[in-house]
């Protein structure tokens, strides 16, 4: 179905809603008991394949327990998806995806259940990080493009916050898009609704809950409805976006934390999502990167990324020390050029690279402040994402050199508490001052649900 921005996606028949306060089924109940069984075990066996940690296997199963309550499998397959959580029968996963393509729902367009998993996962107010890295794999298996998954969470946003607006006549081609997205918004209400009637889960921290709630009825019935717009229902939905309901925008330090005199989330985008994306600089210098923000203007990971501004003093004694140390090593490639010319005895009767002596003592110093400070702003870190400042979202970490020192640490902090599980969904490091050995990763595993990239490290 083309949109109206030109794009091609392809959206899902919607079941027309029924009576008002009719009760509407799951996504997922939709297929055949056999490809339900499929379903559910596709996921067992990709659960046990990501987290195949002996900490995991809580997790594992009980999500899959919960997969069968919501698909409305017979207890008796429980044992048998449970053994598949916990790595038993992995070789049947092709088979089963094959079974489940072949489905006449899921045929024209698998992404029916990556809908279906994002609402499951989605039910108690809490996107687990475990729970999206599935949802990306299973996304990828059922051969559908990753960025469909990001417009499927960037809708259901929608569905949740769209306000009555005035339409002027630039807007046209806004207000076709969304009368082509009113589908996926109306169906992924319906999925998001219990047999009973039961709460919606919202994202807006409850402020846009009346204007849902006016329109819900039509759609999932009256009971749906009321218990969107009550308070339990606002509860489930400040707990996605934390109680601030503004993100990571709404922390600020209130005094000094030890050594740490800054500490900042500055947004990068407008946008807000369902997972979030946490940028941290290395260090600043004079002219373009001079800003926390300037070295991640191309970053488009999500709609809603944040860069950590932290010791911006120390930071940029750094950057200045670099740059003295940069141009004194351009000054060392143009005398060492000098010597294949006609000044070549003069140069070498000069003293020159006694100016590199100084080196040390330049970057030294603040080096090492930058050293202490970026441990302790790391488990500083730690603590603002194990206390749910960003809702109850996955989280990315993306940094470079003292940056990623500062995610590291964080991690290291992270690892030593019994619930920093399913925060953190992916680890970018570049340049990381720290420990190389893979001893020192091993814990990380506990902390991270998807990747740890590495793309350099320089043990320190």
């Amino acid at each position: 179905m083309a949109t109206g921005d030109g794009s091609s996606q392809r959206l899902p028949q919607v079941v027309e809603p029924g009576v008002e306060g009719e009760p509407h089924l799951p996504t997922g109940r939709e297929l055949t008991e056999t490809n339900r069984f499929a379903y559910a075990a596709l996921c067992g066996i990709s659960l046990s394949q990501l987290f195949p940690e002996p900490e995991q296997r809580s997790f594992c199963t009980d999500f899959v327990a919960g997969l069968v309550k919501w698909l409305d499998l017979s207890e008796a397959v429980l044992p048998t998806m449970t053994a598949f959580a916990s790595g038993l029968g992995g070789e049947g996963a092709d088979t089963f995806a094959q079974i489940l393509l072949k489905d006449p729902i899921l045929k024209d367009d698998p992404l029916v259940i990556t809908q279906d998993l994002l609402s499951f996962s989605l039910k108690d107010g809490r996107y687990d990080a475990r729970a999206r890295v599935l949802i990306c794999h299973m996304t990828s298996l059922l051969q559908v493009p990753l960025e469909e998954l990001d417009l499927l969470e960037e809708t259901f946003l929608e569905s949740l916050k769209e306000t009555k607006e005035e339409e002027s006549e630039t807007a046209e081609a806004s207000r076709k898009k969304k009368e082509n997205r009113r589908k996926w918004k109306r169906y992924l209400l319906i999925g998001l609704a219990t047999l009973g009637g039961g709460t919606v889960i919202g994202v807006t921290g409850g402020l846009a809950a009346p204007l849902v709630a006016a329109g819900a009825a039509t759609i999932i019935g009256s009971a749906g409805a009321a218990a969107l717009g009550s308070a339990a229902g606002i509860a489930v939905m400040t707990s996605l976006f934390g109680a601030a309901g503004a993100g990571l925008t709404g922390y600020k330090m209130k005094k000094r934390v030890g050594a740490i005199e800054e500490f900042t989330f500055l947004p990068l985008t407008e946008g807000r999502q369902l997972h979030i994306t946490i940028a941290i600089t290395g260090w600043l210098a004079s002219g373009k990167y001079r800003t926390f923000s300037a070295p991640w203007a191309a970053l488009a990971h999500s709609r809603e990324q944040y860069c950590l501004a932290w010791e911006a003093t120390y930071l940029m004694e750094l950057g200045n020390a670099l740059e003295t140390i940069l141009s004194g090593l351009a000054n060392m490639v143009a005398q060492e050029a000098l010597k294949y010319t006609v000044l070549s005895g003069l140069v070498a009767a000069l003293t020159w690279p006694a100016s590199l002596l100084s080196v040390a003592s330049v970057i030294d110093n603040p080096w090492g402040v930058c050293l202490h400070r970026s441990a302790e702003v790391g488990k500083h870190l730690a603590h603002i994402l194990l206390s749910r400042q960003q809702g109850q979202r996955p989280v990315t970490l993306i940094g470079f050199s003292l940056g990623a020192r500062v995610i590291y640490f964080c991690l290291q902090e992270m690892a030593q508490e019994k619930d920093c599980q399913g925060i953190i969904e992916d680890v970018v490091l570049l340049g990381a001052p720290v420990e190389g050995e893979a001893k020192h990763w091993e814990p990380f595993r506990k902390v991270v649900s998807g990747r740890i990239v590495n793309g350099y490290c320089r043990t320190v």
